[in-house]
């Protein structure tokens, strides 16, 4: 296989004229329907907000452990916050990663009588020590917010919707921020920094630390690497997306591999979603791409929800059971299997 396993594509080219934009689309839409990765360059994010960004990473990550944990996550109710080495699982096995969770700045939703999915909405835990890390991050997403909204007008317009069609059915998006440092291991590898999963939303946008490798994406089969690329974001489509098109496009296994002590990694993916309440429709695909939809993915260990929430909390309460247990007994115990 090639060095790079995934393609490369140019935002830019959408501000280049309608033929250089209408190539981006049908690049896109091939990329997505045939990997569900690519790598995103001409994106305006700009080395000096990478670098910002980088160090207020590693400065979070340098704290003393009680700075770090007077924001632990198991405060929180809405999964929001610091997580210690081993405090996320995925598929039950122990994810070898320290991060920081942050969504949505909300007032925490106490009507008795809400969804389950309501219990995400609420304020982040910043730490004290580091007031500067909320300003960068503030930053990050606003830029990172209209990255996405781009690609998703472009994805519409390729998949024959009109260009409004992600607009008109997000609501205020559910974004996620998670700032991930991966410690070194020295056992034999593979070792899992996150275990193999899909992404539960719409749109992932991944920022690594140049020069720092150990994503993997399923191919085939087989897990190919995919390096960083100077400049460039990794994005991944998610389950919804999946979903809204019926398997045309396909959310894609990946996983991360420990680093070699005594390296580390940082990483930041972004996640855009729709907001909790909203259901993506399906998209009425042009007939040359609707024979190609393969249909959505059917895994009895984890169903695909439209209702973009059922799909947040069920990732949530799976990854951190910590939390779920402390705060979210009643839904465990309601989602556990029936005895036999």
């Amino acid at each position: 296989m090639a060095d790079l396993s995934l393609p490369i594509l140019d935002l830019s080219r959408l501000d280049a004229g309608p033929e250089a934009a209408s190539a981006f689309r049908d690049d896109l839409r091939r990329a997505t329907h045939d990997v569900g990765f690519f790598y995103l360059t001409g994106t305006g994010v700009s080395p000096e907000l990478e670098a910002r960004l980088l160090r207020g990473a590693r400065d979070f990550f340098a704290l003393p452990e009680a700075d770090k944990l007077a924001i632990e996550n198991v405060q929180s109710p809405h999964f929001r916050g610091y997580t210690r080495v081993g405090g996320e699982r995925t598929q039950g096995r122990v994810d070898w990663r320290e991060q920081i969770d942050i969504g949505p700045e909300r007032t925490a939703v106490i009507d008795p009588a809400a969804p389950d999915y309501a219990r995400l909405v609420g304020p982040n835990l910043w730490p004290a020590a580091q007031p500067e890390l909320r300003e960068v991050v503030s930053e990050w997403h606003d830029h990172l917010s209209g990255v996405a909204r781009k690609l998703l007008r472009a994805w519409a317009v390729a998949l024959g919707a009109p260009e409004s069609y992600f607009d008109q059915h997000f609501g205020e998006p559910s974004t996620l921020i998670k700032i991930v440092r991966y410690p070194g291991k020295d056992d034999p590898t593979p070792q899992q920094g996150v275990g193999a999963h899909k992404d539960s939303g719409v749109l992932t946008l991944l920022w690594v630390e140049p020069g720092k490798g150990g994503l993997q994406v399923q191919r085939d089969g087989e897990w190919v690497d995919a390096p960083p690329v100077e400049g460039a974001f990794v994005v991944n489509i998610g389950e919804l997306l999946e979903y809204a098109t019926q398997g045309y496009l396909i959310a894609t296994n990946h996983r991360v591999i420990s680093p070699k002590y005594p390296d580390d990694r940082i990483s930041v993916p972004f996640f855009f979603n729709p907001a909790l309440d909203s259901r993506l429709p399906v998209i009425d695909l042009p007939e040359e791409l609707a024979a190609e939809a393969r249909g959505v993915t059917q895994d009895p260990a984890n169903p695909i929800h439209a209702l973009y929430g059922e799909n947040a909390l069920k990732s949530r309460l799976r990854a951190h059971p910590d939390v779920a247990a402390i705060h979210h007994a009643d839904l465990v115990a309601a989602r556990a299997e029936p005895s036999a």
